[in-house]
């Protein structure tokens, strides 16, 4: 959370899933609400609930409007939903890597993230944990670029190992809290209308290259808030604002700056933009508008292959969900054998 000297307006910052891992910059800066584990299980995990508790800490604050900045999962669902809940007190959206509830929450299924779920599953120290979360993170590229004498992974494992050790690894009751509100989350059509119709701007920022947070579906929440929202596609992986700083920071200062103009949604969404490394899309196109009649067989295939992948994710979904809520009942119904008393 922060106020620039001289604005009227503060930003709150929404970290999202397993933010609480990663090494920051300002460790007073950001709103989590991922920290506190016991929390969430109590509170039953929804990003509904958060968002009215990030709504609380405004009214502590004793900030009337504040620049909204939410990122991934659930960050970027918080600010959604608390932007749908009191869109008066929003000057701005932004929503960084971002991506819907069910089953928009898995990610993209390829060799990679087979083998990184995988290892995630038996990460039992920070030391393992964190060569998973570099590998989801950040693109290859990136980490294998040198600064100075050493590689960009090699530091950042570093700081990573440093940052998990410090706020040991996470319960078993946390990572179920989390998967809940994602799974649970949804943004209705009256809520989307919300903020859509409210009147302030809306940036969309993604990384191409994200293997967590897939970017279609990015780009569809960026259509269902046409005319509001502007999406900015970045070159970079699910922490693109840190591969990307400098442009990130560009589109962010960009919306703020159109917000104090009283920019109007219509002009912001199609306003031409042209800059290294980062494209500005006012509606981005889908398939079946860029191809022509002669493609039309193919686009039919492309969107019967998409549905059928939502339908696999959505089963495996359910059925991880049956088995755990099944692990549970067991547990609770499992015999304690009592010691029998001295009489």
């Amino acid at each position: 959370m922060r106020r620039t000297r001289g604005s009227r307006c503060a930003a709150l910052i929404i970290v999202g899933w397993g933010g609480a891992l990663c090494p920051r910059r300002n460790p007073n800066a950001p709103f989590d609400l991922w920290e506190d584990t016991d929390v969430l299980r109590l509170m039953g995990s929804r990003t509904t609930i958060m968002a009215k508790d990030a709504l609380a800490l405004l009214d502590h604050l004793g900030w009337k409007k504040a620049h909204v900045f939410g990122h991934s999962m659930a960050g970027a669902m918080i600010a959604c939903k608390l932007a749908a809940i009191a869109p008066e007190r929003l000057c701005s959206l932004a929503l960084l890597n971002a991506t819907g509830g069910g089953f928009e929450c898995f990610p993209k299924i390829d060799r990679q993230m087979i083998s990184l779920t995988f290892r995630f599953l038996r990460a039992k120290t920070p030391e393992q944990r964190a060569l998973v979360d570099l590998e989801a993170h950040y693109t290859k590229e990136y980490l294998d670029e040198y600064v100075g004498s050493c590689t960009r992974r090699k530091i950042l494992y570093q700081e990573y190992v440093k940052a998990i050790s410090s706020t040991g690894m996470q319960s078993n009751s946390g990572f179920e809290g989390q998967i809940n509100a994602c799974w649970t989350h949804k943004m209705t059509p009256k809520e989307l209308d919300t903020i859509r119709s409210s009147g302030f701007l809306v940036s969309v920022i993604h990384g191409r290259d994200d293997i967590i947070a897939q970017l279609n579906h990015a780009r569809r929440l960026a259509e269902k808030l046409h005319p509001a929202a502007r999406m900015v596609e970045l070159h970079g992986g699910h922490l693109v604002s840190h591969e990307r700083p400098e442009e990130v920071n560009q589109a962010l200062k960009e919306l703020i700056k159109a917000s104090k103009s009283k920019l109007r949604p219509e002009d912001w969404s199609y306003l031409p933009e042209e800059a290294s490394g980062w494209l500005v899309l006012g509606m981005p196109m889908s398939p079946s508008v860029k191809s022509n009649e002669g493609a039309s067989g193919l686009v039919a295939v492309y969107h019967l292959l998409g549905k059928v992948q939502l339908s696999f994710l959505y089963f495996i979904g359910v059925f991880l969900m049956g088995f755990q809520h099944m692990r549970n009942v067991l547990r609770i119904m499992k015999p304690v054998r009592v010691a029998a008393s001295d009489s």
